[in-house]
């Protein structure tokens, strides 16, 4: 195994010191769908030392397309994604220590998670998630890497803090808001140019090859052959809350967080409850059972049948209610099963 790194060191910006740093770095993943498990895959394959993934969902048939860690087998098993990824990963490279967190990227786990590393990776599917990376991303000086993908479409900027403009800056002056949720599907090529670029940007990171980091924000369509590179260092905002010279990090505010969410592209529907805790999932299955509902599961969770509809039951008391949009219902249906 001395040849793992080999062709990486023979790269001269990396070379046999930047491997070292790479090699000593801890980085964090929020999401471990297409975007994430591309970029843990790339990262562990190229010997970080600590890798950390956060993920609130498990495994559909439908990720399959282009969530590259995972297979019909951990489809079957509804295995939470962070989990499988960490199953996967350390299969691929056992040297990587791997923590595998299965619930929500709210503020109060980012607070607890993110402190402590040296890069974070957005792969998540929400705005709600990304504004609170990037309040803790200057709160605690971690560069972070934003990436997001629809249809043939893909977009990243690197973030470092003091230097470019946060993502509070850029919602300001750039229309990115729209790549939270779509319903016009996602091919898998649109997913691995995002995924290349992230990680490129997460390798120059944790080789301290601060020089090398790309300054412009890039989105392409591959389906329409186009490709953009903007320059946005005049986004900087002194006044901005999240990095301007008096920060307030709003995002991290508990007044500015939601206890129900539309997930995207789905009809699902996502709530936490307001406190934490914590669900012996074995009793709540043989309550629900001596109820007459249809109960699944596995250690990590519940799968329960419920009016044509399904409901998955988190250790956290999370869960999401599948085969409806409207937040209310969704509410009513987890009252009657958890109070």
């Amino acid at each position: 195994m001395q040849e793992r790194y080999s062709r990486q060191t023979l790269f001269a910006p990396i070379g046999l010191s930047g491997q070292a740093k790479i090699r000593s770095k801890h980085a964090l993943i929020i999401g471990a769908g297409a975007l994430g498990s591309g970029n843990a895959e790339i990262l562990v394959r190229s010997g970080i030392g600590k890798l950390t993934i956060i993920d609130r969902d498990y495994i559909e048939a439908s990720n399959l397309q282009r969530q590259q860690l995972y297979t019909e087998k951990d489809v079957e098993d509804k295995l939470p994604k962070a989990i499988a990824a960490k199953k996967r990963l350390q299969e691929v490279n056992s040297d990587v220590e791997v923590d595998a967190i299965v619930g929500d990227a709210t503020p109060e786990v980012l607070e607890q998670y993110g402190q402590n590393v040296d890069l974070i990776l957005d792969a998540t599917d929400n705005f709600e998630t990304r504004m609170a990376i990037n309040d803790i991303s200057q709160k605690y000086q971690i560069p972070w890497v934003y990436g997001a993908c629809v249809g043939s479409f893909g977009m990243s900027f690197t973030i470092i803090p003091g230097i470019t403009p946060c993502l509070n800056c850029l919602l300001k002056t750039i229309p990115i808001q729209g790549m939270t949720c779509d319903t016009g599907g996602i091919i898998a090529p649109a997913v691995q140019m995002v995924i290349a670029h992230q990680a490129a940007e997460a390798l120059k990171v944790l080789a301290e090859d601060w020089n090398a980091i790309r300054q412009t924000l890039v989105s392409f369509d591959l389906w329409r052959n186009q490709y953009t590179a903007i320059k946005v260092s005049k986004a900087k905002d002194e006044h901005c809350l999240s990095c301007g010279s008096n920060p307030t990090y709003p995002y991290l505010a508990k007044e500015n967080l939601t206890k129900t969410a539309v997930l995207c592209g789905r009809d699902t529907v996502q709530i936490r409850p307001p406190k934490k805790i914590m669900i012996q999932l074995q009793q709540l299955a043989d309550k629900l059972q001596q109820l007459g509902y249809e109960v699944k599961g596995n250690p990590y969770l519940l799968s329960v049948d419920i009016e044509e509809k399904r409901m998955v039951i988190f250790q956290d008391g999370r869960a999401l209610v599948h085969g409806l949009k409207n937040e209310d219902q969704a509410k009513s249906i987890y009252q009657r099963l958890l109070g």
